[in-house]
């Protein structure tokens, strides 16, 4: 356990992430969430990470608003993503410790993290799944 302790991102992170443009419409960006399953997208513009979209920002334009109780299917398929990112988010560098990004991740109730540098370039994305295997790593190195 003390192993997962001194561990960082960079040790952990996935490196090849794919990316969406703040103009991919709703159908496109759901058409990539089946089939990718991924839960989000860091949103590139010019190589710099301006946000990040979910299956949850995704499917909030599906709710039923007093202004709009039979949403009108085809124009919120014709959405872009910039009209529903986040572009203020949680992120982390390579050199977080995996034990904060555990604790952000527990606070927040995020499953991935897209790992950015000084420069706003995206470097990877850490999911739960990686923190998973650093944990079960750390594990066998001690049995």
């Amino acid at each position: 356990m003390y192993n997962f302790l001194e561990q960082a991102v960079a040790g952990s992170m996935t490196r090849q992430v794919k990316t969406v443009t703040r103009g991919l419409t709703m159908r496109e960006l759901g058409g990539l969430f089946e089939k990718d399953d991924f839960n989000a997208y860091p949103v590139q513009d010019d190589q710099h990470v301006v946000g990040l979209v979910s299956k949850f920002d995704y499917l909030a334009c599906f709710v039923f608003t007093p202004a709009h109780m039979v949403p009108h299917y085809e124009e919120l398929m014709k959405r872009t993503v910039s009209d529903v990112m986040t572009a203020e988010f949680i992120y982390v560098s390579m050199e977080t410790k995996l034990t904060r990004v555990l604790q952000l991740m527990v606070d927040h109730r995020i499953r991935s993290m897209p790992v950015i540098e000084a420069d706003q370039r995206l470097s990877g994305i850490i999911s739960r799944e990686d923190v998973m295997r650093a944990l079960r790593r750390s594990m066998l190195e001690v049995a």
